[in-house]
């Protein structure tokens, strides 16, 4: 009973997350802001490379250095071809970096997931069988339709979509915070045994090595090292789960997708303060003729 409670929360957790989170996206931006990043196909294509093969090839070659069971290493791999991290804007504004180009990156990001996944996560998840279709249609529901709807709403009614754009975050945040509790509550035992086997050092070095990436990738990118970098080490959950839960129902690689995930807040928010305060203390130097570092 307390089991199926805890799942139930679960799932209505990750949909309410999704949902509301690319609603605030649509209600934020207007499609022109959105389809921003295409108009730079050399920013764009360094962003889809960095998160799309060199960040699935590190997972892949963590895995090969931290050997994980069949379930976590499915929670790994959906974790490393999610890209598209929906705190992006958060951990952009902590760093005091780009804001603009953060949400659009996280679109772009965000929308060629929904592409991405389907085709990949059957090839290079370890023996599981799921049809691309079952990955693709939660992904379209749960985040691209929304999208869709709150871009609508921003056109037709702005004064309506400002009013609704805080509540949808703020009901956000509260299902993240359910369904990551639910899930480790749920599933402490696994929880525990992820940390137990050293399971939890996958995702140690995985964000990290994805933030560095992104870092270096983006350094041409309008400046947006400090946007490509955390955007590339900060994964999607929301596709992630999506897809362990709709499309495999493998429980143990939801609670790596969920560990893995605050294992990327844990490292990615320091580093946005620290950038912060670099920020900071060379904005003076900057005016007296100091290249940006």
């Amino acid at each position: 009973m307390r089991a199926g409670l805890l799942q139930a929360l679960s799932s209505i957790g990750i949909l309410v997350f999704s949902v509301c989170t690319m609603l605030a996206v649509g209600l934020s931006h207007t499609l022109r802001e959105i389809l921003g990043p295409l108009r730079d196909s050399r920013g764009a294509i360094r962003a889809l490379v960095t998160n799309f093969v060199l960040v699935p090839l590190l997972a892949y070659g963590v895995l090969q250095v931290v050997p994980l069971d069949r379930s976590h290493a499915s929670g790994f791999m959906l974790l490393g071809t999610a890209a598209g991290a929906l705190f992006l804007v958060r951990l952009t504004a902590v760093a005091g970096g780009n804001m603009p180009l953060s949400a659009s990156l996280t679109v772009l990001l965000m929308l060629a997931t929904v592409v991405y996944m389907p085709l990949v996560v059957p090839l290079v998840v370890p023996d599981v069988r799921v049809r691309p279709a079952a990955i693709a249609l939660p992904l379209l529901w749960t985040m691209i339709l929304p999208l869709g709807a709150g871009l609508s709403v921003r056109a037709r009614h702005p004064t309506l979509a400002e009013r609704l754009r805080p509540r949808l975050g703020k009901l956000a945040m509260g299902a993240l915070a359910v369904l990551v509790a639910a899930t480790l509550v749920a599933n402490f035992g696994g929880v525990v045994r992820i940390i137990h086997t050293g399971a939890i050092f996958a995702p140690l070095i995985l964000i990290p090595g994805a933030f560095a990436i992104g870092w270096v990738f983006g350094r041409e990118y309008r400046g947006g090292h400090v946007v490509l970098g955390l955007g590339t080490g900060q994964r999607n959950i929301a596709a992630a789960m999506v897809v362990a839960t709709q499309g495999m129902g493998d429980q143990n690689a939801e609670v790596m997708v969920v560990v893995s995930s605050l294992v990327g807040f844990a490292v990615l928010f320091p580093i946005a303060w620290f950038l912060a305060r670099r920020g900071r203390r060379q904005r003076p130097l900057r005016h007296g003729g100091m290249v940006r570092a």
